[in-house]
Formats: C-alpha cells, structure tokens, sequence
C-alpha cells in the first residue's frame, strides 16, 4: 500500500523543477551560454539527460528576455536495434523542428576497437566530428550537450588518474578550430536529481548499448569512487566542482601557466603585519654583526 501523500509529492516535483531551471538558468547567465538570436543545436542522444535539458531549455526559451532557436538533433549510430522511431514520434509530440542524423559510427567503432577495450573516447570523437559538421551546415551557432556537474567532476578524475592531466569539461567550449562553440547547460545540476526528473516525466529513454555493456570502464570505476564520497559527506560533489571555478595557478605545478622560475624577492615595502607574532630567539652560534641588512643593500 502506497502511503505517499500525492500533494506532497507533487510539490516535491515542483521543487525539482524549479531547482533544475534555476540551476540551467544560472549556468547560462554566468558563462553567456546563449544569446540574441542564437540558433541552439540540442544533441539529443536518448538518454535522461540529454532529454531533461531539452525540456528546460524549451521552458526558458518562453521566458526568456532574448529570443533564439533551439533544433534538436538525434545522432542515429547504426547500433543493432536501435529504435528509430522513438525520438522523431517524441519531436514531433514537442512540435519543435528537428534532424535525425545518421552515422554508422557504430560499425568504425566494433571494427577498430579490441573486444573488451573502452569504446567510449573513439565513439565520443566520431561522435563530435559528425555533430560539429553538421552544427555548420544547419547554421547552429551553439551546441548543447547534456554533460552535468557529476560528468564534469568525474572527467577531471579520470584524466588525473589516467591521463595526469588536470582537466574536465568545461559548461562553455570553443572547438580548437574555432568554427563551433559547445554549451553544458546542465553544468550546475547533479545527476541524482536528473534522474528523479526523468522518472518524474517518464521520458522515452534509449540505452546506450555500445559502452553500457561493457564491465569495469575507469568511468565507472570513478563514479563508483565519488558516489561513497557523497554518501559519506553530502556536498563534496559540489565543492569539488567549486574548486574547479576557483583554480590558483600559484599553489599548482604547471610552469606554462604560472612563472615559478622567476619569482625575485621584493622587501622595499613596509610589510604588514603576519597573522602570527615573531619568533623569540633562545639560542645561536651566529655572530649577528656579519648578517646583512638587506634593506639598505
């Protein structure tokens, strides 16, 4: 018997909701995501994600004080048994204009990677070559991906661990030849609430059965990793995500980015006062007369 109180669990809901499109809203104000007159290609894979932030930006693109156009497009990869009627029905029941691409990236992948080795980064760039032509050749000026914070912070893991490089995905990309700009307007919303929002609105979810059949990924393996850390500390998910928008290249290592080489000592100011109170000296061998007064060297 279901004790749940419908009217609580409508204005948990609506709290949801709300959270969520504050937290896009947010996303794309702080990092200008969106502006006049943009045409926004929303790459629409099937999943929860990619689902939800089609919804929201739907919905902020009624309030919204710009005006700009969302296209959604669905990059059909020729996996066996795919079910390509799902998203163009879900389209046409939104009544927004869309494209079914299609791409047989699925074929590439089986025939280039070794049973058993990760799919995912071969996938992921045919994947983006495809989308960021395509993006041109409609006149796309954004493109936005369904990447939330958990994503990003699992990214930064991952290429720490396995690629000792410091580095994620950031809410807002220029492709290196500068022709396509890519969006992540799901940046500031977390994963466990997406996939409440998903259940909530019962979306036609499509599995991914390229990578999602395959045991042990190093992605999985992190986001095992960073799930007991949520669950042991609620909010270190978002506090490591903070630390990524709050980077001081002086307490890194990365000498191309910060000049460690050079760093000359400079006393010709007064100093302020230290935090702490100076050190009392109670023993020494140094014949203080021969120590230099650099003040007036």
């Amino acid at each position: 018997m279901n004790n749940t109180d419908p009217r609580k669990a409508i204005h948990e809901q609506n709290k949801l909701e709300k959270r969520l499109r504050n937290r896009v809203g947010k996303a794309i104000a702080e990092y200008n995501m969106i502006e006049e007159s943009d045409v926004v290609m929303a790459a629409i894979s099937g999943g929860k994600d990619s689902f939800a932030m089609l919804d929201i930006l739907i919905a902020l693109q009624k309030s919204a004080p710009i005006d700009f156009k969302i296209i959604a497009v669905n990059l059909d990869q020729k996996q066996p048994g795919f079910p390509e009627h799902i998203l163009p029905a879900y389209f046409e029941s939104l009544d927004i204009p869309y494209y079914i691409v299609d791409k047989d990236t699925y074929s590439i992948v089986k025939e280039k990677v070794p049973e058993g080795k990760t799919t995912c980064g071969l996938c992921s760039r045919l994947r983006r070559g495809t989308l960021y032509s395509f993006a041109e050749s409609i006149g796309a000026t954004k493109i936005a991906l369904g990447h939330h914070m958990d994503d990003m912070v699992e990214t930064m893991f991952l290429n720490m661990f396995h690629g000792a490089k410091l580095k994620s995905m950031p809410p807002k990309l220029r492709s290196d030849d500068k022709r396509n700009v890519v969006i992540r307007p799901l940046a500031f919303c977390r994963e466990k609430d997406l996939i409440k929002y998903a259940e909530h609105k019962a979306y036609p979810i499509i599995p991914c059965n390229l990578c999602g059949s395959q045991e042990n990924l190093q992605r999985q393996s992190i986001k095992a990793m960073l799930t007991e850390w949520d669950n042991q500390t609620p909010g270190r998910i978002e506090n490591i995500f903070n630390s990524m928008k709050s980077v001081s290249l002086s307490q890194l290592a990365d000498g191309e980015l910060f000049d460690f080489k050079n760093l000359p000592i400079d006393r010709s100011e007064e100093r302020k006062e230290y935090e702490f109170s100076e050190a009392t000296v109670s023993s020494s061998n140094i014949d203080e007369s021969l120590i230099i007064d650099v003040t007036h060297v």
